[in-house]
């Protein structure tokens, strides 16, 4: 599976929302899975819209026919936008699925991570954040994404802010310690996504 997140700054909210409404036309797309998103709580602002595609070949058959037709709906609403691709690697918890109804929150982290350490950092995800994340009573699925050039991706999505903010302060520094996080990652950049029900496809 093909995950991309892509991530920009609206300056016309109204115009914005709108657009997004039009992607309900990917339903139809050969390969398409799944999309959602919302408004980053920490920056004014900022949306994040994560979509989901069987493989790389479906995705990228959709970016030569239908994308730009379903893309000017939107044009002139944001600035600053980036995408990235990340291949589906496993789950964080068990059986994830590109479903955003039952979810208020999406946790995103972007981690850049030291040549050296890419597999330590893997094996960590796997024996330490994962099962950590997936006893979180709030937590219901996750998946962990990989890049070319030691890019990590680790998406979660929660029931509510308030689940999400009990596993933060109990748990999450006592974790880094035991996954010697600081010494894997070069560089860590993180949103909390609260979803928009309307943008789901």
């Amino acid at each position: 599976m093909l995950v991309k997140w892509i991530r920009c700054t609206v300056v016309d909210r109204r115009g914005f929302e709108r657009g997004q409404r039009k992607w309900a036309g990917l339903l139809g797309e050969p390969g398409f899975r799944g999309q959602g998103g919302g408004w980053s709580r920490g920056r004014q602002g900022v949306a994040h819209i994560f979509a989901f595609w069987e493989s790389r070949a479906f995705y990228d058959s959709f970016m030569a026919r239908s994308h730009d037709r379903l893309s000017a709906a939107q044009s002139g609403t944001f600035k600053d936008i980036q995408a990235k691709l990340f291949d589906y690697r496993f789950d964080v918890k068990t059986g994830f699925e590109p479903r955003f109804t039952d979810a208020d929150l999406v946790r995103v982290a972007h981690c850049r991570v030291h040549e050296d350490r890419a597999e330590h950092f893997m094996l960590m995800q796997e024996k330490v954040w994962n099962p950590a994340m997936a006893g979180s009573p709030g937590m219901i699925r996750g998946l962990f994404g990989e890049a070319p050039g030691h890019e990590f991706l680790v998406l979660s999505m929660w029931r509510s802010a308030a689940e999400h903010g009990k596993y933060r302060t109990e748990r999450v520094e006592r974790l880094a310690l035991r996954a010697q996080t600081e010494t894997d990652i070069a560089s860590l950049t993180g949103d909390i996504v609260e979803l928009e029900p309307s943008w789901t496809v």
